[in-house]
């Protein structure tokens, strides 16, 4: 086998999770798949993955390898394809990647739309509360709700949300309303953090001012849809993103409060990476993220 061919073989491994699942989609017998392996890791002078007779597991630098493998196996797929007239159907492998609860949501019914219309292309989502470093963790597409700093990446803004606290109806029947920082004394929070803390203070903005603000908050939520769940119940206040509790706005089972508290809304951009012209399947696939998000009315709009 020659160099290029070492990588799809790698990259099949990666897709079968064994050897032998490897050999089965490439027509290769599981000791020529064995070898190759072999032969790339003594090329590369490291060790990419570590076999037992059913499965292999990646090691770190392996799975960064196999990352950029798809990247660039698709980049040649796609260069062949521009080659030979085909530049206009998408195909190869696209990642994408979104927030946890956003991509669920607003991110998975479009990936499945532009499947529907590019059966050529693969798509892997990411939906993980934490920054994905595109070209790093091989990902071509990402969805960030944030102010985005300086970078060499793309970006295409398609709506914006809010940061609000809401409340069950019960709940602010029983305690009432806030309307002001010191209300708040009354209240009980839910906190809202990856590790789950409930003593971090809330930061409002009366006035466009930053206050920090004490508050109980004897649950701690790692989760979203936990936080939400808690406040549905009537278990107190929480802060959250306009869009994770938009259902439940809607049809009374929260209030919002303190709207002239709230911070200024956050954008919602898409992002790719800059620098090269992007391959048909990103431009492709950011062409339909872009009508279809900044459609929902959850983003309020570019």
């Amino acid at each position: 086998m020659d160099k290029l061919e070492h990588l799809r073989v790698l990259v099949a491994v990666a897709e079968a999770g064994n050897l032998a699942g490897a050999a089965r989609r490439l027509g290769h017998s599981p000791p020529a798949v064995s070898r190759a392996m072999d032969q790339l890791e003594a090329r590369i002078g490291a060790q990419l993955l570590v076999r037992t007779t059913r499965s292999v597991r990646f090691t770190e630098a392996g799975e960064r390898f196999v990352a950029d493998c798809r990247r660039l196996l698709g980049e040649l797929d796609e260069a062949e394809s521009l080659a030979g007239g085909s530049f206009r159907e998408p195909q190869g492998v696209l990642g994408v990647t979104a927030s946890s609860m956003f991509g669920r949501r607003h991110v998975a019914p479009l990936v499945l739309a532009f499947m529907e219309r590019h059966a050529r292309v693969q798509v892997r989502t990411l939906f993980v509360d934490r920054i994905v470093h595109l070209v790093d963790e091989g990902y071509d597409v990402a969805v960030r709700i944030a102010h985005l700093p300086d970078s060499g990446l793309t970006a295409v803004r398609v709506g914006s949300v809010r940061r609000v606290m809401v409340a069950a109806p019960d709940y602010l029947a029983a305690r009432g309303e806030p309307r002001t920082v010191a209300d708040l004394a009354g209240h009980v929070g839910i906190g809202f953090s990856p590790m789950g803390a409930t003593a971090t203070p809330w930061t409002l903005h009366p006035r466009g001012e930053r206050e920090a603000v004490a508050i109980d908050t004897p649950l701690g939520a790692n989760t979203g849809e936990m936080a939400i769940a808690a406040a549905v119940a009537g278990r107190g206040l929480t802060r959250t993103l306009s869009y994770q509790v938009a259902e439940e706005v809607a049809d009374g089972r929260l209030r919002v409060v303190m709207a002239d508290h709230e911070p200024p809304p956050i954008p919602v951009h898409l992002v790719y990476p800059a620098g090269r012209k992007a391959a048909a399947k990103v431009r492709v696939f950011v062409d339909l993220a872009v009508e279809r998000l900044r459609a929902l009315p959850v983003l309020g709009g570019a």
